[in-house]
């Protein structure tokens, strides 16, 4: 870690601490995620190589990237070593706006979806597209905690980065071949993962659905006071209409997502065709230029 100097300390988990850093060789600002692995279980463990693995092999604007691991054998600590986002989380944003009573703009939320779309795009099919070879990358905990930002003023723009790929899980086939294991928030599970049925790419796209709603309304889609109430809303997949200041193609974009059928939900193949997608694309490529 000679090459790095530690800051303040941004947050904490089950596991240990994320911490600023400053690379000394440039003066650029990083973050540092520490893991204790004593208090990880076998399947933890795992869980962990899968995320950086994948982190290594992910390489898309719209996805937080990764830059090394170090490990301390002494102190049974690995360091993951990855992309500072200084605008923070999603969940910071609607929480705030939640607090300050205020709308989130709705040009804010196409730009969000927009991102995540080319976000998971690239994890569903690859750079290539959906003649990839690579296999799918399928998230599996997609909500606003685990998308980041480079701002926090959302009437700018803003780029957006999805990280947190703990709970990823690799396929051969993202439409085709199924996962059977049981993970994720249960906010934003989909009906296929509470049924415990076998479930692919079309997941990520119900858990962007209420990802994408949040924003619209600042609380998520499906709330209840149990586990067993909170899966029959889910189940049944009716929800409250957004504010009435939204338009007609942000409610049927969120309809579409939340279909309780997965094979009757909208790929991301089927999203980047969308006249508003591809606007906010151009816009955002402008920008960067």
């Amino acid at each position: 870690m000679d090459k790095y100097e530690l800051l303040e300390v941004i947050g904490s988990g089950s596991f240990g601490m994320i911490r600023k850093i400053r690379r000394k060789k440039d003066n650029k600002i990083l973050v540092r995620k520490e893991i204790d692995f004593r208090k990880m279980n076998e399947k933890e463990r795992k869980q962990l190589v899968t995320e950086v693995n994948i982190l290594r092999d992910l390489h898309h604007p719209n996805i937080v990237k990764y830059y090394e691991r170090i490990i301390d054998k002494e102190n049974y600590l690995i360091y993951i070593i990855m992309e500072y986002c200084e605008g923070g989380d999603l969940a910071v944003l609607i929480q705030k706006c939640r607090k300050e009573k205020t709308m989130i703009p709705e040009r804010f939320i196409w730009l969000v979806f927009s991102q995540l779309i080319l976000a998971l795009h690239e994890c569903h099919y690859g750079s290539k597209g959906d003649n990839s070879q690579r296999p799918a990358i399928l998230h599996r905990d997609l909500k606003p905690d685990n998308v980041f930002l480079s701002s926090n003023v959302i009437n700018s723009y803003t780029h957006v980065k999805l990280g947190d790929f703990g709970l990823a899980r690799v396929i051969d086939n993202p439409e085709k071949d199924f996962a059977q294991t049981y993970v994720g928030t249960p906010y934003y599970m989909s009906p296929e993962l509470i049924n415990e049925q076998a479930y692919n790419n079309k997941s990520d796209i119900w858990s962007l659905g209420c990802l994408i709603y949040e924003l619209c309304t600042l609380e998520p889609p499906f709330q209840a006071r149990t586990q067993i109430l909170l899966a029959k809303k889910i189940k049944e997949g009716k929800i409250l209409d957004i504010p009435k200041e939204y338009s007609q193609d942000m409610r049927l974009l969120i309809k579409s997502m939340l279909n309780v059928s997965q094979s009757k939900r909208p790929s991301t193949i089927d999203f980047l065709k969308n006249e508003k997608v591809r606007f906010c694309i151009y816009e955002i490529n402008l920008e960067e230029k």
